[in-house]
């Protein structure tokens, strides 16, 4: 959204979803509202499809799309303007930034049904069981955190070249004979399928406008990712400083993400923790805090892998970096795996965090539990420590061993917050 709102223009902008089939295929008052208007703005692709009868001035996107949209509703908001949209302009469409630039109450809408719904009725798929993810403008790797066996999926295809992505990232995280249909040019006269398998996709690249439906099938050796948090160990590349399994489960228990929030995480290690928060909610936020840049690399690589490509890495020591991120954006949640007895970090992160917001930290040295200690003297939350084993064989018989306990404190930031105890100096640590 612009810093400086344009002013409302003078007359309700009509934004127009339009289909393959074109004209033909819109309602009369969409035709009327066309028609009427001074000034028509859409891409090349949308313009071509108007009759000579539409005698507005036609203007083409400029890019980049978003910052051009201010000035361009500027310089003719006394005229009639028309704005047309691929579909549904609300769905993954110009409706959304036209909204947020101008208010609700400025736009009359005229929806056209949306690809994901042609889709659906070619395909005999109940829209509302079908998860539909978008790949226009958004790197591939975001597909791998919605593969689940069973699942119908629906891709937003960002060009011609998106099918054959797609294939090779199915095949590549163990859904490799999974079933693709691409769907093109749904709705108009050109309408045509064509179907195959991910680890097989041979088919040259088709129509650029393009939808993919995936019936996801596992490989019987695919390593399985459930949706909640506590991803298996051998999920994530790492050099031994990762938050195990059963450790991490009960910490994004206790961070408790919701739709749309942020996440620091300082001390990133491999980053498990601000990945399975973002894995959370397709809305959720993490930026990873990471000194050593050879691990800071590592959380980009299982950040793509695992689905979460817009993970942010921040390379630095805390609680140096964080000032620059507290001037960005205020976290809702921050978790602290290492480093806990630098200097001023926990102050940092306290500082930082929203009022209402929750804090977990992490350690299984007794230098970092006694700050804890005094932290939790002040700020109250829940202290708790966590124990995990596992059987192992111990000559021909079974036994447990016991991993080292955590000592665990998570509190929820009160706006009447009191002043920090003070810091007890030692080396850091990660769990």
């Amino acid at each position: 959204m612009s810093a400086t709102p344009p002013a409302p223009p003078v007359h309700p902008v009509s934004v127009v979803g339009i289909g393959a089939d074109g004209w033909s295929g819109l309602s009369g008052g969409a035709r009327e509202a066309l028609r009427e208007a001074e000034v028509l703005i859409g891409g090349s692709r949308q313009l071509d499809l108007l009759p000579p009868e539409c005698a507005g001035v036609q203007v083409s996107w400029p890019s980049p799309l978003r910052p051009g949209v201010p000035r361009l509703l500027a310089e003719h908001r006394e005229r009639r303007i028309a704005v047309l949209a691929s579909g549904d302009p609300m769905f993954y469409g110009i409706g959304r930034a036209l909204a947020e630039e101008l208010g609700p109450e400025s736009l009359h809408v005229l929806p056209h049904p949306s690809s994901v719904s042609y889709a659906c009725a070619r395909l005999g798929w109940p829209l509302e069981d079908t998860e539909v993810v978008t790949l226009v403008g958004r790197p591939a790797a975001r597909l791998a955190v919605s593969l689940h066996e069973g699942r119908r999926l629906l891709v937003l295809s960002a060009d011609a070249t998106t099918p054959a992505t797609v294939a090779a990232l199915l095949t590549a995280h163990g859904f490799g004979p999974s079933r693709m249909r691409v769907l093109e040019q749904l709705g108009s006269e050109a309408e045509a399928y064509v179907d195959g398998v991910a680890e097989s996709w041979a088919h040259a690249p088709g129509d650029r406008l393009n939808v993919i439906a995936i019936d996801c099938r596992a490989s019987q050796d695919a390593l399985r990712l459930g949706a909640v948090p506590g991803l298996p160990d051998e999920a994530y590349e790492h050099d031994g400083q990762l938050t195990k399994r059963h450790i991490r489960a009960a910490t994004l228990g206790a961070l408790a993400p919701a739709p749309g929030e942020l996440l620091w995480d300082v001390g990133g290690g491999s980053g498990s923790i601000a990945i399975e928060w973002m894995r959370t909610h397709v809305s959720c936020r993490a930026v990873s805090v990471e000194r050593d840049p050879v691990r800071a690399e590592r959380i980009v690589r299982n950040a793509d892998r695992l689905g979460v490509p817009g993970l942010r890495v921040v390379t630095g020591p805390a609680p140096s970096s964080l000032s620059e991120m507290a001037a960005l954006a205020v976290p809702d949640a921050v978790f602290i795996g290492g480093g806990l007895t630098a200097p001023g970090l926990l102050d940092a992160c306290w500082e930082a965090l929203r009022p209402g917001g929750r804090l977990v930290a992490n350690t299984v040295t007794l230098e970092s539990e006694a700050l804890l200690g005094e932290w939790y003297r002040t700020y109250g939350g829940e202290l708790t420590r966590l124990a995990v084993a596992h059987a192992v064989p111990v000559g021909g018989f079974t036994g447990w061993r016991q991993a080292m306990p955590v000592t665990q404190w998570s509190v929820r930031k009160s706006p009447s917050a009191a002043p920090s105890p003070a810091p007890v100096p030692s080396p850091g640590d990660r769990t």
